[in-house]
């Protein structure tokens, strides 16, 4: 895990309950990972309950095992996604399925259900997404939606990838909300799994 790109500034309160600074910095973590060239990943911040505790000080919460959203908790992330290589091609759901293993979620790939991409997903959280730089193509199970810089969009728990075909490096800032399907949706999904 190498430094993050982005610098994050983190404030808190001092003994007499001033605002100030804790730290100010890159953030602290970057991952990759072997079946994604050139994808790089950083989690800026996370909570882990609703409504947040604010203490004065706070240990960084990305340390340790990378999880996706913790439970009624949030997290806001940073990608670069390159341009997609042929390699793709040729990745197994084995190979995909590692990947989400890695990023703390190994259940929300779908690549072998539906083979669209190999990094397609599903996770149950609400994820507002942010197009900072670049032009990237979102699969959905039968739609291909171009967004470009200052797109936003709000993913509801729906089957998705994220599909870099412009040539050139995407910027995507996210923040992931922790959710709960529907119990009707949940079992429309499972009874899918099963065929």
């Amino acid at each position: 895990m190498a430094q993050g790109f982005m610098r994050r500034v983190v404030t808190g309160h001092d003994k007499s309950g001033r605002a100030i600074v804790i730290s100010d910095g890159p953030c602290t973590t970057v991952r990759t990972h072997p079946n994604r060239p050139g994808h790089k990943s950083t989690d800026v911040w996370k909570t882990t309950a609703m409504p947040v505790p604010i203490a004065r000080e706070e240990a960084d919460p990305t340390l340790g095992p990378r999880d996706f959203v913790p439970p009624m908790g949030t997290k806001i992330r940073i990608s670069e996604i390159p341009p997609e290589p042929e390699s793709f091609k040729t990745l197994t759901p084995e190979q995909a399925r590692e990947f989400f293993k890695e990023g703390g979620n190994p259940q929300a790939s779908t690549f072998g259900q539906n083979r669209r991409h190999p990094f397609m997903h599903r996770t149950e959280s609400v994820d507002y997404a942010v197009v900072l730089e670049g032009e990237i193509t979102m699969l959905l199970d039968d739609q291909d939606i171009v967004l470009k810089a200052g797109d936003i969009v709000i993913q509801r728990g729906t089957n998705h990838a994220w599909s870099n075909r412009s040539g050139k490096p995407v910027r995507m800032l996210y923040i992931l909300i922790d959710g709960k399907f529907d119990p009707a949706l949940a079992a429309q999904f499972a009874k899918g799994r099963e065929s």
